[in-house]
């Protein structure tokens, strides 16, 4: 017959296996919750970023429908879009959105002040001095990344091929890989080298610029074929949205 004292080591051996069961059994409920939080802190990240380029499309054509010119372009914004106490700054008028260069006025910071004054865009953003060259909190808006967008004219989308210039609306880098994977495929084809949602290596502030085809880079090619890199791609990714 069993002694008190062994029936004793067994309960307390017993409970101790219980206790580690459900220890078990919370550790796994827990990661499963951090899972799935970090599940849904993406997914809203995702729908921000759709949102905001959509918006910012929508405002790009609509000042385009009403003033017959691109933002940041305008040339008559000083007549015709009241800026508050200052005038409005001019854009060159030649169709473009341009980045300064030469010393020119960087419309596609002027861009936003246009949208923003002619009540296209939510928020205050100034371009107070046409010296102004970099982005900054009170000109150019930012993505849930932190991201600069950049409202602009040129090449900077798809592969590195490509030379064909046409407005688009940039998200801004610190975007991970694979939340520009789901945009795409919510949003557009789900590849970055093909339909309205591309591929872009702008980066802005003077932050050098991620380029496709690179080891852990945001796509596996430097081609109108390629994919975004989801599995192991880089967090400091950016895209543009070609405006219609």
């Amino acid at each position: 017959m069993r002694s008190r004292r062994s029936l004793h080591r067994l309960a307390a051996r017993g409970l101790t296996l219980v206790e580690t069961a459900i220890m078990l059994v919370m550790l796994g409920l827990l990661i499963e919750f951090v899972l799935k939080g970090q599940e849904l802190v993406r997914n809203a990240r995702v729908r921000d970023i759709i949102s905001q380029q959509g918006s910012a499309e929508s405002a790009f054509l609509a000042f385009q429908d009403r003033f017959q010119a691109a933002p940041g372009d305008y040339s008559a914004a000083s007549a015709n879009i009241t800026c508050g106490a200052s005038a409005c700054l001019n854009g060159n008028g030649n169709g473009r959105v341009e980045p300064g260069t030469g010393g020119a006025i960087h419309e596609e910071i002027l861009a936003w002040q246009h949208l923003n004054a002619a009540g296209f865009i939510n928020g205050r953003f100034v371009m107070a001095s046409p010296a102004i060259t970099a982005p900054a909190p009170d000109n150019t808006p930012t993505s849930v990344y932190g991201g600069y967008l950049e409202a602009v004219t040129d090449d900077k989308w798809g592969y590195s091929g490509n030379t064909t210039s046409r407005h688009n609306i940039k998200t801004g880098n610190y975007v991970p890989a694979a939340v520009l994977a789901e945009v795409d495929r919510k949003t557009d084809d789900g590849r970055p080298g093909t339909g309205m949602l591309r591929f872009s290596t702008y980066a802005g502030a003077g932050t050098a610029p991620v380029v496709g085809g690179t080891p852990n880079g945001c796509t596996d090619a430097d081609s109108a074929s390629a994919s975004w890199n989801e599995a192991n791609g880089s967090d400091n990714c950016g895209a543009a949205t070609l405006v219609h």
